[in-house]
């Protein structure tokens, strides 16, 4: 005998339930997308994006407003005539000092060129000659330094004439010429110290321009009450401009004063060199019993 059948699960009613969710579902997602693609939607959306853009552009405008303007000018020329007088004076003062580097320099490098020139030539003229005489006449009035060694020790010679001691008259003779030579040598030195004096204090005072200038700088961000660095930059930028044109004059001077150390110790052996040459043409006078001297003591 069969068991009845179970009138509530086999009814039509039952049977349309899914079908009845399906198409509820579908009907809320078709309602979704008009909502999203109606017109007034999306203008409702565009207004809010405008709405969020105003204000972004508000708190930036505000933040501008709100911060310290920067100067335009910072230039080397700018920072200059925007520091302080006594930062002004400093970088003016270091400008002057390479003024003068330089100028010595040009001078100097001339100067010792000339000369250098000049006593290789009368180098040249004191190897030929055998007798001082005929050095005298060889050198001329061209070469002043030579002349000089020359005629100083002819007049040393002249001087003699009652002495018979021909090593006392070398020595008499060879003093007059070292005598010459160290004037050679300040001379041509002459200006030297200066560079000497640039190269070692510069820097310190560009130095002292840097520690007023951020001393101003601090006196500013107390009086303004803030720490922000557009406040503190320019300050610093000034001070700073300062030790830089002081390494600008001071690194010139120590290269050219090395420079010219060099230069003038070659010199001043040159001027040894002339000055033994005279020496040995007065001992060979001296020895043949030339200018009035004897021969021998007697």
């Amino acid at each position: 005998m069969k068991a009845p059948a179970c009138t509530t699960c086999s009814s039509p009613a039952n049977a349309v339930i899914p079908d009845a969710a399906k198409r509820s579902s579908g009907i809320h997602r078709k309602a979704l997308w008009r909502s999203m693609m109606d017109p007034g939607a999306a203008r409702l959306r565009r207004l809010s994006g405008m709405t969020v853009l105003f204000a972004m552009s508000f708190v930036v405008n505000a933040a501008q407003a709100q911060a310290p303007t920067v100067p335009h000018d910072l230039s080397p020329w700018g920072m200059f005539m925007a520091a302080d007088i006594v930062v002004k004076a400093v970088m003016v003062g270091l400008a002057f000092a390479s003024v003068v580097t330089w100028t010595i320099w040009l001078a100097k490098s001339l100067e010792l060129a000339g000369a250098r020139r000049r006593l290789r030539q009368a180098g040249k003229a004191l190897a030929g000659p055998t007798t001082l005489n005929e050095a005298g006449l060889a050198l001329g009035k061209g070469h002043r330094l030579g002349r000089l060694m020359v005629t100083a020790a002819q007049e040393e010679i002249k001087a003699s004439v009652q002495a018979y001691d021909k090593d006392g008259i070398k020595e008499r003779v060879v003093s007059r010429l070292n005598r010459i030579e160290l004037a050679a040598g300040r001379d041509i030195a002459r200006g030297t110290g200066w560079l000497a004096t640039i190269g070692s204090t510069a820097p310190f005072v560009g130095l002292f321009g840097t520690v007023w200038g951020i001393m101003n700088s601090f006196i500013g961000i107390s009086k303004a009450q803030t720490t922000n660095l557009a406040v503190v930059a320019p300050g610093i930028a000034e001070a700073l401009l300062a030790t830089a044109i002081g390494l600008v004059a001071a690194i010139p001077a120590v290269i050219v004063y090395n420079l010219f150390s060099r230069a003038i110790a070659g010199y001043r052996a040159e001027v040894g060199d002339a000055a033994a040459s005279v020496a040995r043409l007065v001992s060979r006078d001296l020895d043949r019993g030339r200018n009035g001297l004897p021969r021998a003591a007697e």
